[in-house]
């Protein structure tokens, strides 16, 4: 925790100004660790063209080597075109092994099982959940005949958010860029050499069609990530977070309902943890 009252300035400059190659140290390091710990021979990233997924693989093979990382490109129907060619411009880039697996048919097979309108306003998340789940087997589905652990792809301001499926994107068995708002993963894919038109792509989660990111979140991270840095590194209220800021107080109240609501999603599940409980 921080202890002195920033200003605005101030909450730009922490996201803004750290130094990208101890950050960069730090996570490979990271990633060797983990990897080597669970005698792993891998790790299998889901790409899906946007930056967290591109940052994750280029860090996972910086540290481990092409022939350690296997990229899977799981598209829908409605996904772009354009996020399936960045995602398999990356790969060639990073010279990775890719699967593609066109999960339309099996999205389609859960619907229909389910009796699911993937029209209908109170499904279309129940749906979407579905699809980011479909990619969480299929990532397994690799990760287990090839001895890989699945490398997630959240970063810090939507895991504060609760801004990924339980069990979907947030089914992983690391995180290597969760400690990074995205404000920063994008300056540090940037200083890795990523495309600007990937560094800066805005976040679409695309599980609907047309999904985007403010379609759920009261604004997109330029404007909340600053707002994020005063709640949680500095543990400012509502009110001191929405002053400094200049954002509304009901934004940054709708922030921390998010934060508390999704608390459940950065936990193991609750369990009695003896029994017969002891008087």
């Amino acid at each position: 925790m921080l202890s002195s009252k920033p200003s605005k300035e101030d909450l730009l400059a922490y996201l803004h100004n750290f130094n990208f190659e101890e950050a960069t140290k730090e996570i490979l390091r990271f990633i060797k660790s983990t990897t080597g710990k669970a005698n792993s021979e891998g790790v299998v990233v889901g790409l899906s063209g946007g930056v967290d997924s591109s940052l994750t693989a280029t860090l996972c093979v910086k540290a481990l080597g092409n022939a350690k990382v296997l990229g899977i490109i799981m598209p829908l129907e409605f996904t772009p075109k354009k996020d399936v060619k960045d995602a398999s411009e990356l790969a060639e880039q990073l010279g990775i092994k890719t699967e593609y697996v066109d999960i339309q048919g099996i999205s389609e097979a859960f619907f229909r099982s389910l009796k699911i309108n993937t029209d209908s306003e109170t499904q279309r998340i129940p749906a979407a959940n579905i699809r980011a789940r479909i990619r969480m087997i299929i990532l397994y589905y690799y990760a287990n005949m090839k001895n890989l652990l699945v490398a997630g792809t959240s970063d810090k301001s939507e895991v504060l958010l609760g801004f990924f499926t339980k069990y979907g994107d947030g089914g992983v068995d690391f995180e290597p860029i969760s400690h990074l708002y995205k404000t920063q993963v994008r300056l540090l894919s940037e200083y890795l050499g990523l495309p600007r038109r990937i560094a800066y792509k805005p976040s679409s989660p695309q599980l609907y069609p047309g999904h985007k990111a403010t379609d759920e979140l009261p604004l997109d991270y330029e404007a909340l990530d600053p707002l994020l840095v005063a709640l949680f590194d500095y543990k400012m209220s509502t009110e001191e977070a929405s002053k400094v800021t200049g954002l509304p107080i009901e934004i940054a109240r709708e922030t921390m309902r998010r934060f508390n609501a999704s608390d459940h999603k950065r936990r193991l599940p609750p369990a009695l943890e003896e029994w017969p409980v002891k008087p």
